[in-house]
């Protein structure tokens, strides 16, 4: 299956080691991570920003996320779609890469639910949705 890990589902699985961890340990296994520039630019920015990660450490994060995930470089354009603009971003990716969902933390993204046929759902969500679809 293709998905789409949000940004802060990348974020929780490099700070902590519970649900994000398993899950992208997991999807960079069994199935195809699709991710944008916008999704490493933002990944990046909020490792050293945020959270303070040393520049290199930073770099090495993207590093690994994008050796286990297929980048877009190039997003379609779509209409407004989410309450936060930037989250249309996260919507594009899962289009191009015509993933069957967004896995996301994000409650302007969560409370669309779907956007045509991609559902969106939060990480403890997604074995369920797995296990459907199987």
């Amino acid at each position: 299956m293709k998905l789409v890990l949000d940004t802060n589902v990348l974020i929780a699985a490099f700070i902590s080691h519970g649900t994000c961890n398993e899950l992208f340990e997991h999807c960079g296994i069994h199935h195809e991570i699709i991710l944008s520039a916008f999704i490493l630019d933002e990944l990046a920015a909020k490792l050293t920003g945020k959270f303070k990660y040393p520049r290199q450490e930073a770099d090495s994060v993207v590093a690994l996320v994008t050796s286990r995930s297929r980048i877009f470089t190039k997003l379609p354009p779509i209409p407004p779609t989410c309450r936060d603009p930037e989250d249309d971003n996260i919507i594009a990716t899962a289009m191009a890469g015509k993933c069957a969902c967004i896995v996301t933390g994000d409650k302007d993204l969560l409370d669309l639910e779907r956007v045509g046929a991609i559902k969106i759902i939060d990480p403890a969500a997604f074995w369920q949705f797995e296990a459907a679809i199987s």
